[in-house]
Order: structure tokens, then C-alpha cells, then sequence
């Protein structure tokens, strides 16, 4: 099932709590706002919320107090032991009223969706594990891609909110949304590191590499990482969308499920050493197709 993305101004209006309004939670938010949905929103630092009064948002002190005014949770935390901390240690999930649904839109373990579905259940509330791929720009304009684990009926109770913010698809039982969202990652990484690989390569023989990616746009070759990304590294502009940092840890996620799992990852697990080491040297907070000036640094092409 999938929920295709629809115009701000979708009806009924909800009560919507948003806890954390960082570089994706602050433009989802604003569009639930601008769809005339009650937005009730927290985030540890508040003056990051603070942009979303103008929109009509209610700011909160607390988590607890967000969810307790609200009748759907969506979580946009760091991690999933953020997400475990701010809501059974500081009592966001008591403060839900039975019956409420609980949304985690972060991207976290799919081990940690499951424990967190089950403690809720135990609770009475509902919840969906829903990451999200598109980036800021995708949250933004309402088109992100949002893969979901959960129950059906708790899938299409979270229509309209999914509706506001991009195009939603029932992947399976709590958990697959976060497998879904590792296995996106993992095509991500890997792409960006082969578009970075090869036009790093034409470089070095003398190429062009803006009219080369000219030249293979289109073809098999082909992807959004190439259009995107690759117009990045032509320009060498990595004002991050989604950082380094953010990839590494997607691709440890991946590494430590496909271990429980009993799967071997081995290109996953050489883009971890890749990712890990362009860190090291300094270039955690570019965006993730920074990994394109690790590999021009070891072939002292910078």
C-alpha cells in the first residue's frame, strides 16, 4: 500500500506532536503546520522550535507536554537511544493517551523499532517505524520517500500526516521500515562512493569530469546520486544535506543488522572503513558526497 503526496491543505485537522525540529523535523513540521494540522512541537534546544510559532505551531517545554496535547507523535531524534530515552525516561510515552500513535521517522536500528513498538504496546499506544529518504530538500517540498513498519490500520490512520509530507509505503511488520531505510542507505553510500570513484578517475586522466558526467547522464549509468551528488563534486560544494557523519552511523546500523541477521555485507562494510575514514581526517560535517574529497586526498588530487 502507498499513500501518494498531496498539497498542504489536506483535511482532517490533527492533533500533531513533533519532537525534534532539527534540519528534517523543522520543514516537516512547518508543512503539517501549513496543512492545517495542530502542531505541537519540542526540541531539546528550544530556539531551534522557536521558527515554528510564526507558522502557528505551539512550542513546548517538555516532550511529555507535546505528546500529552497531541493525538500522533512523530519522532525526527538523533538516534534510536535518544528515541528510547525521551520517551520512557522523560515520559513522553506516558504522557500519550491510550489509543495514540507514535510515528519514528529517525533513522534507528530496526532491533530498537521492535523493542520500542512492543514497550508501547505494553502501554496501549500504537506506532509505526517510518524513516524517511529525500532529504531536507524532500521535506521541504513534501516529497519524501517514507517506508513504514507496523500495522496496517495504524499505517492508515497515519495517512494524512503521511499525505503532507511525501509518499508513504507499507513495508512490512515493526522493523522493516528501518530495514528499508538501512537498505537505502546502504545503495546511497555505495553510489556515492562509485560516482565519486569514476569521475575522480577521469580527472586524473586528463577529463573533464563536468562534461562527463554530461556524457553519461541518461545512459545506464545514470542515477540521482549522478545528478545530484555529482553536480556536488563537479563544483566541489558540500554544504551538507545529509552529513558524513549521518551516513557512517546509517552504515554501521546496516553492518551491526546484517550481523544479527547472519549476513555478510562486504561492500557495506568497505564503504564503513571509506566513510569512517574521511571522518577521521577532518570531514564529518560535509555532506555525504564529501566522501569524494577522501578519495581525491588519497590520490593528492585536492
Amino acid at each position: 500500500m502507498t499513500f501518494e503526496p498531496k498539497p498542504p491543505s489536506l483535511p482532517p485537522s490533527l492533533r500533531v506532536a513533533v519532537l525534534g525540529t532539527g534540519m528534517m523535523g523543522l520543514p516537516m513540521a512547518r508543512r503539517l503546520c501549513q496543512a492545517g494540522h495542530q502542531v505541537h512541537a519540542w526540541n531539546r534546544t528550544a530556539a531551534k522550535a522557536e521558527p515554528l510559532a510564526a507558522d502557528g505551531a505551539q512550542l513546548h517545554a517538555s516532550a511529555a507536554s507535546a505528546t500529552a496535547a497531541a493525538d500522533i507523535t512523530l519522532s525526527l531524534l538523533e538516534n534510536g537511544s535518544v528515541v528510547n530515552q525521551v520517551l520512557f525516561a522523560q515520559g513522553a510515552a506516558a504522557a500519550m493517551r491510550p489509543g495514540n500513535l507514535f510515528i519514528d521517522m529517525a533513522s534507528i536500528q530496526p532491533r530498537e523499532a521492535r523493542a520500542h513498538a512492543q514497550q508501547l504496546a505494553s502501554m496501549g499506544l500504537a506506532c509505526l517505524d517510518a524513516p524517511v529518504s529525500g532529504g531536507t530538500v524532500g521535506a521541504q517540498a513534501g516529497t519524501l520517500a517514507i517506508m513504514a513498519g507496523g500495522e496496517a490500520t495504524d499505517f492508515a490512520r497515519a495517512a494524512p500526516v503521511f499525505a503532507t509530507l511525501g509518499r508513504a509505503t507499507h513495508v512490512g511488520p515493526h522493523g522493516a521500515g528501518q530495514l528499508t531505510k538501512l537498505a537505502n542507505q546502504m545503495i546511497v553510500g555505495i553510489t556515492i562512493g562509485a560516482v565519486a570513484e569514476a569521475l575522480l578517475l577521469a580527472a586524473k586522466g586528463g577529463a573533464d569530469i563536468a562534461r562527463v558526467r554530461e556524457a553519461i547522464s541518461g545512459g545506464f549509468a545514470d542515477s540521482r546520486i549522478l545528478q545530484l551528488h555529482g553536480a556536488r563534486m563537479v563544483q566541489r560544494d558540500f554544504t551538507p544535506g545529509a552529513r558524513m557523519q549521518v551516513q557512517l552511523k546509517d552504515m554501521r546500523n546496516a553492518l551491526a543488522t546484517a550481523q544479527e541477521l547472519g549476513f555478510d555485507a562486504p561492500i557495506t562494510a568497505l564503504f564503513e572503513t571509506l566513510y569512517a575514514s574521511g571522518i577521521a581526517h577532518g570531514l564529518g560535517t560535509l555532506d555525504h558526497s564529501g566522501l569524494f574529497m577522501e578519495l581525491a586526498q588519497r590520490n593528492a588530487m585536492v
